[in-house]
């Protein structure tokens, strides 16, 4: 059908459509035909849409008539077309029907199901060059507009098959539950490609951890005797709230291996998932990864029979991976206890292979930084061991009084508080300390003494990192700016503090963007207090 309207091998398709066996089969409709397909998750706006469209210079879209997500309707359509209004190399938008809602069709839409009943079942796939490009998945930089990477044919599917299988443990017959959404490159990786090419039976999950009720991913655990479950900590964090009823209501003996992807992992949530969820017997990988890696590159399996698992640590490179710590001066750091700049010194098949229209930026953002080396943007602590733990993004690093501290540390401090589900510490200038750390946290509802839980946290803090590192302020907020993948957006915390509220940038990722006003006028009012109190 794509190839009847018009799409040949090279060309660039965009798909705006939630997880569904469509929008896989959509997926591997452009790979069978040699087209690249840049999947939007569709929950962006019709803003970053038309954004993308453009940039991929995309000829035909791809999506529903509605989305069903946590019990709403989304309207992907009117999204749709409302892009499309700016993005002139559109010929064809391709609507499915995930409801039996009527949307307006205009003379660029055709009715998927219905075209594409009248089609031949067989085609013949396209022989393709092993460095002919696969897809193109957007994802944002810490500056600029988002940066189209591009992924290729064989390097990238060897990868995915390779680290899907090791790293999880994947036997034949196993039924595989990542809860990722395909918008993101885990679902890329992990619900479609390393799956499928493995042979494996993949879980689509459609819904939130949370709907209709908390007990949801079991429930989908019991129900399909899933085997691998593989989701975001900050899902675990959510989940954890509602209490350990929900997990132990179903039951989870098929599971073998747990994982977790997104962010580094509290040891709060790790020691939940694997205790509540895992009941104590399920192997807990914490893997480390990004959308420029093309899959796992640091995850504590494979490793010998039995090797030793350390909570909250993505532990062991996977083969081929090589990664080195550097210094502030881009010198090599040798031995162990040490925490530096995560550099990978030699290519592996997964990796990115450019920027789409843009190598130079390629090159300034990943390999100019430690020249002969790929720059992942993270710091890392190498153990006594040899282990790797990931710090968090090196532009989340405060310094105080010239110690240098990424605020993931602190927040991992503060986490630990059996009342304080969620945390977020970012940096901000003082006069005297040239920066220090402002945390903002979420309490659980039945926190009494809310006095007695920060000076609890402050001491925390103190005790496990160092007397320094105790955020100047500490903001109690009803819940964090995060992204829809569940990111927190820490460079709007930093805006809301430094009072630069009127250039928020680009705000379309977030979950709910009332969450912005939210916090402004708790800030606010603890600012009022403190006024008073002085």
């Amino acid at each position: 059908m794509l190839k009847r309207h018009g799409i040949r091998r090279g060309d660039r398709v965009a798909i705006y459509m939630p997880v569904s066996p469509l929008a896989v089969a959509a997926m591997l409709a452009c790979a069978r035909i040699g087209a690249v397909h840049t999947v939007v998750f569709a929950g962006f706006s019709a803003e970053s849409l038309a954004g993308r469209i453009n940039d991929a210079k995309c000829k035909v879209v791809i999506t529903f008539n509605q989305g069903l997500r946590g019990g709403r309707v989304v309207e992907l359509k009117k999204i749709v077309d409302e892009a499309v209004k700016h993005c002139p190399t559109v010929q064809h938008v391709l609507v499915a029907h995930r409801t039996d809602n009527k949307v307006h069709m205009g003379h660029r839409d055709i009715p998927l199901e219905q075209e594409m009943a009248k089609e031949d079942p067989v085609c013949v796939p396209e022989s393709m060059d092993s460095e002919d490009m696969l897809f193109l998945l957007y994802t944002s930089g810490s500056t600029g507009t988002p940066k189209g990477l591009v992924h290729t044919q064989a390097g990238y599917l060897l990868y995915a098959a390779l680290t899907h299988r090791l790293v999880f443990d994947y036997r034949p017959g196993d039924v595989f539950g990542c809860v990722a959404d395909i918008g993101w490159i885990t679902g890329h990786s992990y619900v479609v490609y390393g799956p499928l090419c493995n042979g494996a039976t993949s879980v689509l999950f459609e819904s939130t951890p949370v709907y209709p009720d908390a007990g949801r991913y079991w429930e989908m655990v019991q129900r399909l005797k899933i085997n691998q479950f593989y989701g975001a900590p900050t899902a675990v964090r959510l989940l954890l709230k509602y209490g350990d009823s929900w997990v132990k209501k179903y039951d989870r003996s098929s599971l073998r291996t747990l994982g977790s992807v997104g962010e580094p992992i509290n040891l709060e949530a790790w020691e939940w998932l694997h205790k509540v969820v895992g009941d104590s017997k399920c192997t807990l990988v914490d893997t480390w990864w990004q959308t420029e890696t093309g899959g796992i590159c640091i995850a504590p399996r494979p490793s010998e029979e039995g090797a030793e698992i350390l909570p909250g640590m993505a532990m062991r490179p996977f083969f081929g991976i090589v990664p080195v710590l550097m210094d502030e001066k881009g010198k090599v750091m040798e031995g162990g206890n040490v925490s530096g700049a995560l550099c990978l010194s030699q290519a592996w098949p997964g990796m990115a292979r450019t920027i789409y229209g843009d190598h130079k930026r390629f090159m300034e953002a990943y390999f100019k930084p430690y020249p002969g080396h790929y720059f992942t943007g993270d710091g890392a602590y190498r153990t006594e061991g040899g282990y790797y733990q990931i710090t968090g993004r090196m532009d989340d690093v405060i310094n105080i009084s010239g110690h240098r501290l990424g605020t993931a540390e602190i927040e991992d401090a503060m986490a630990n508080h059996p009342a304080v589900p969620e945390t977020a510490v970012i940096g901000y200038p003082h006069d005297i300390k040239g920066e220090v750390a402002f945390a903002f946290i979420v309490l659980k509802d039945n926190t009494g003494d809310t006095d007695a839980v920060l000076k609890e946290l402050r001491s925390a803090v103190a005790t496990k990192i160092a007397k320094y590192a105790v955020p100047d302020q500490i903001l109690v907020v009803k819940r964090l700016p995060k992204t829809r993948s569940g990111k927190v957006m820490r460079r709007l915390l930093r805006k809301i503090i430094t009072g630069r509220t009127q250039d928020l940038g680009d705000t379309t990722t977030l979950e709910d963007p009332s969450v912005i006003m939210e916090i402004l006028s708790a800030y606010q009012k603890y600012k009022d207090k403190q006024a008073a109190s002085k």
